[in-house]
């Protein structure tokens, strides 16, 4: 049975049959795990790299793959077809964790993230653990430049909005940051990188962004299953 085969390969790593079913439902639930979120993802981070190859396994079962960024310390599940970069991608053009409708809002923030991220690259304006910083001001610019949208002018939708985008670990900021002015400032997780390809980026570039925004929501990750991720 699958679980004596994993009771046995987990003694091999002195870990019980509850760790590894705690770490897999944490990914199921979340699609994302970084290290430097809490010190809860710290631990199941350490206990990941101590399994991964039987992760994969396992989750190969189901036709989900892991990607995981040994740099930024970071694991993302994707779900069958979706594009990982280094491997044959698929037709979706937003990939990361599990698949589900995201608001035209998130996928209109998402696609500036990305840009606003590549553009921290060019300046040499990342920090040792790969985010950029960037404020509300210019994220509001790169948004009406590019899409011709605005962010939320409602004070709880805008929360709500960088709430959601947090909890899919694209973004981090200050829990106490209401995000109501453009003076506040939020950091761009690398994984943007991976979230966004490069096909969407370059359409965008292209003059191109109604069609992006139509095809997105069908293709993108999956709620983190969760109200907050914040433990």
């Amino acid at each position: 049975m699958l679980s004596d085969y994993l009771q046995e390969q987990l003694e091999k790593d002195n870990l019980s049959l509850a760790e590894f079913s705690e770490l897999a439902l944490r990914l199921l639930n979340y699609g994302v795990l970084c290290r430097n979120a809490s010190q809860t993802e710290q631990i199941l981070y350490d206990r990941f790299v101590r399994i991964q190859a039987l992760l994969e396994d396992y989750f190969s079962l189901q036709g989900i793959r892991v990607y995981h960024d040994s740099q930024f310390r970071y694991v993302r599940l994707y779900p069958p077809g979706a594009s990982i970069p280094g491997m044959e991608d698929a037709d979706s053009p937003l990939g990361g964790g599990l698949r589900q409708r995201l608001s035209q809002d998130e996928i209109a923030l998402i696609l500036v993230l990305r840009v606003q991220y590549e553009k921290g690259l060019r300046e040499a304006a990342v920090d040792e653990e790969g985010y950029v910083l960037d404020s509300l001001e210019s994220l509001n610019i790169a948004l009406q430049n590019l899409l011709s949208r605005s962010l939320p002018d409602n004070k709880a939708e805008r929360q709500n909005l960088f709430k959601r985008l947090r909890q899919l670990r694209l973004i981090d900021f200050n829990s106490g940051e209401t995000l109501d002015s453009g003076e506040a400032w939020l950091k761009i997780h690398p994984m943007i990188m991976q979230f966004v390809s490069d096909e969407v980026l370059q359409g965008l570039r292209n003059g191109e962004p109604a069609d992006a925004l139509e095809a997105a929501p069908e293709d993108a990750p999956a709620d983190t299953g969760a109200a907050e991720c914040e433990s």
